[in-house]
């Protein structure tokens, strides 16, 4: 350390004419040969002291001594995946779930993918497989076998890794192979993790940090729990359930390097979408048979879903008696279009609460027909009524529009604020190789150093503790002035008068209900906005926002819920006459 910080101290000792400086424990400079102390002192920048004329010394390379990487124990990468796999269990059981969605659901499904992609439970791993591939292809370029069907497993095969099933994957897969010592990846903290390449990853059904989450919501949608995959994914990026940086919490024997940073490090979250995907094909490759089915008492149930949304989205009560009407028109709350069955043609969708949203917001169109001009007309009535101050206190859309709109200004600033601070860098630096690892060390110190020097230079204000989990985004109180509560209010403005529940909106107003195809089509959002009432693109942005989904999709999942309550399909339209609104009589509820 002493050849490094008096390097750049080139002056001979006044006394022996010597250029051999060393620092004394107070910091001092002395001459090694005549052991003369100078007033030269070592030259120190700490994170605690910020002055206003500090300096900051480039990168150098400075004298090092290589010394061999340690590399720990032998590895898999599913070793890796099954821990992260824990820690999100983990999580997701504190949360309150069944006590069996760890040890019995999750486990047997993690146990039955090891066993089909060859990386447990079996005689025959994949990665010896796979090395001997590479070692024939070298050798015998014409001989060269394809690896396609290596995804499925034989008959056969499928009993011997039954009847080693408790000998674990470690024991079965990992015994080594005389291919094992010479083929250990140099470049990789894992065995495997040489042979783990997107092509591959695609068509072999590859671990990814995405197919945890996968595995984790198939596991609630097994035991139907009332997490949906849109509250998953809110509670990843809220930091309850680990996802970004898990790897650091690694055990010190399982040393990420090499390629493993690229295959356990991730930049982003995932959607909803890109995690339908991944439970679609999961489900599909592991042959698993028709999920429990959706019943009426089940919370993931739009009759029941709805009531949450109903209550985070501040609106009367009284609107859940039409919504059960719309979802009995529509079928949508059949158990045959709920219960999710891989092996189906095609595939159900499993979006539970996009669909009650989209429900919620078609049930809103029916009420306040959300034109821009019915529902702000009826606010004045309702305005004046509540003045009197007569009984039940009736709905004002427009007191419920501010309301709602700043309380979303409100949040989106908080996630926009979130989203800035957010730290995609772990605090434990990882390394691509060897040559890189002291200039990365040193990259994180300097960073680590600006950052907290920065923080006393503007005051920054420390972040507030974490919340606990929710699943409301919005809470109402009936005696807050800010926050007021709607739940209780009456619709009595909105029906016809001395009616129970008819309607006083006649139409129905809806753009073209043909059917696209999903290869094709990417949605029509975009061409037909500026064309959409307000009201409508404000209630859209809402409900995408308690949902963390793009408008886009969930425009797209109101479209298909209006043609199963309009049990037609509009003729075919160019792409101009799209964007235009179609008035349809209201059907009787």
């Amino acid at each position: 350390m002493d050849e490094e910080d008096t390097r750049d101290y080139r002056e001979p000792c006044a006394q022996c004419s010597e250029v051999t400086w060393g620092i004394t424990d107070e910091g001092k400079f002395y001459c090694r040969s005549c052991h003369n102390v100078i007033e030269k002192t070592k030259e120190v920048t700490t994170a605690d002291s910020f002055t206003a004329n500090a300096r900051i010394f480039s990168i150098s390379k400075g004298l090092r001594k290589k010394k061999k990487l340690e590399q720990g124990r032998e590895w898999y990468l599913c070793e890796g995946f099954q821990f992260i796999l824990k820690l999100q269990a983990d999580a997701i059981q504190a949360l309150g779930v069944c006590p069996q969605f760890k040890d019995e659901i999750l486990c047997n499904l993690w146990r039955r993918y090891l066993q089909k992609s060859r990386q447990g439970y079996t005689k025959k791993p994949l990665e010896d497989m796979m090395r001997i591939s590479k070692v024939s292809e070298s050798s015998q370029s014409s001989d060269s076998q394809s690896l396609d069907g290596w995804s499925s497993l034989s008959e056969s095969e499928l009993e011997e890794g039954q009847s080693d099933e408790n000998s674990g994957p470690a024991s079965t897969s990992r015994s080594r192979s005389p291919l094992s010592d010479d083929f250990t990846s140099v470049c990789s903290g894992s065995v495997d993790g040489r042979f783990h390449r997107p092509q591959r990853q695609r068509a072999r059904m590859l671990l990814s940090m995405p197919m945890t989450l996968a595995f984790c919501s198939m596991s609630l949608l097994w035991l139907r729990e009332s997490i949906t995959l849109s509250e998953l994914l809110r509670f990843v990026v809220e930091g309850h359930i680990p996802y970004i940086n898990v790897y650091q919490s690694f055990p010190e024997e399982l040393k990420l390097y090499g390629k493993d940073t690229h295959i356990f490090r991730v930049d982003s979250f995932p959607s909803c979408e890109s995690i339908q995907q991944h439970i679609y094909k999961i489900a599909a490759f592991l042959d698993l048979p028709r999920f429990p089915e959706i019943t009426e008492n089940c919370v993931l149930h739009p009759n029941i879903l709805c009531i949450k949304y109903l209550m985070e989205a501040n609106l009367p009560d009284e609107i859940h008696s039409y919504i059960w009407r719309v979802v009995k028109r529509t079928g949508m709350g059949e158990e045959a279009s709920l219960t999710f069955d891989p092996l189906a043609k095609p595939m159900i969708p499993i979006n539970y609460d996009i669909k009650a949203a989209s429900i919620v917001i078609v049930t809103l169109k029916l009420i306040f027909k959300l034109d821009d001009e019915f529902e702000w007309s009826l606010s004045n009535d309702a305005e004046s009524v509540n003045r009197n101050k007569e009984g039940v206190e009736i709905f004002n859309f427009r007191k419920w529009y501010k309301t709602m709109k700043q309380a979303l200004d409100k949040a989106n600033e908080g996630v926009e604020e979130d989203v800035a601070r957010y730290m995609w860098q772990c605090k434990k630096p990882i390394f691509y190789s060897s040559k890189t690892r002291s200039v990365v060390v040193k990259r994180k110190r300097m960073v680590v150093n600006l950052q907290q020097q920065f923080k006393k230079l503007t005051g920054s204000v420390p972040r507030t503790p974490q919340q606990p989990p929710s699943s409301f985004q919005f809470t109402w109180d009936e005696e807050s002035q800010d926050k007021p509560c709607f739940h209780g209010h009456s619709l009595r403005a909105f029906l016809k008068e001395g009616a129970v529940c008819d309607l006083l909106n006649t139409g129905y107003w809806h753009t073209a209900l043909k059917q696209c195809r999903k290869e094709y089509c990417k949605g029509h959002l975009q061409l037909e906005e500026p064309h959409l009432p307000r009201s409508y693109i404000f209630i859209l942005n809402v409900f995408s926002f308690m949902l963390k989904v793009d408008s886009a999709l969930l425009h797209a999942e109101v479209h298909e819920t209006e043609r199963l309550l309009l049990k037609e399909k509009a003729p075919a339209t160019s792409s101009g006459k799209r964007r235009r609104r179609v008035l349809h009589l209201i059907p009787c509820l």
